[in-house]
């Protein structure tokens, strides 16, 4: 990572929320491509060395993204994002969850209200994700979950595909 990117993961247990903002050195049109297009969410969002295999993905208020991040042995932990309000380029808001491969939500595991924005900082672009749970316990458990390792692994990755989309420009 760019020691000089803005990268900030702050835990507040009184609002049981996780706020992680990340500074990447693209515009702010294709940054958000990269979150919101499925071909190019496959290749990023999951910590090294895992993959991500899209399943199916409706991006839109009231749409979904149904998604498996993929170990090397081929193990795969499936996820199911709803979107609920979207404002292009600007920000989305979205339940995500843990499910199985049919896209069944798994209640034992944490569920979470994600608030994803994102700013022009100069030429680049700041990602702020503002991530609610319902409870402190569920918030804890995701970071024994190693959410902040995780995050920064994964940000990491979406890094070097910006690099490379802005090289065949």
């Amino acid at each position: 990572m760019n020691s000089h990117l803005q990268f900030d993961f702050i835990t507040d247990k009184e609002k049981k929320t996780l706020t992680v903002r990340r500074e990447f050195l693209a515009g702010r049109p294709l940054v958000w491509d990269c979150y919101t297009k499925s071909e190019l969410l496959n290749q990023w969002f999951a910590p090294a060395p895992l993959t991500t295999k899209t399943k199916s993905m409706d991006f839109r208020d009231g749409g979904h993204w149904h998604y498996a991040m993929v170990e090397p042995n081929g193990t795969e932990y499936w996820g199911y994002t709803e979107y609920v309000k979207i404002s292009p380029i600007d920000f989305y808001t979205a339940l995500d969850a843990f499910s199985n491969e049919a896209g069944e939500i798994n209640n034992d595991l944490p569920r979470a209200e994600w608030l994803v924005t994102f700013t022009d900082k100069d030429e680049n672009t700041l990602v702020e994700t503002v991530v609610t749970y319902k409870s402190l316990a569920d918030l804890e458990t995701t970071i024994q979950m190693g959410m902040e390792e995780g995050m920064m692994s994964t940000l990491e990755r979406l890094d070097q595909l910006l690099v490379n989309l802005n090289a065949r420009k």
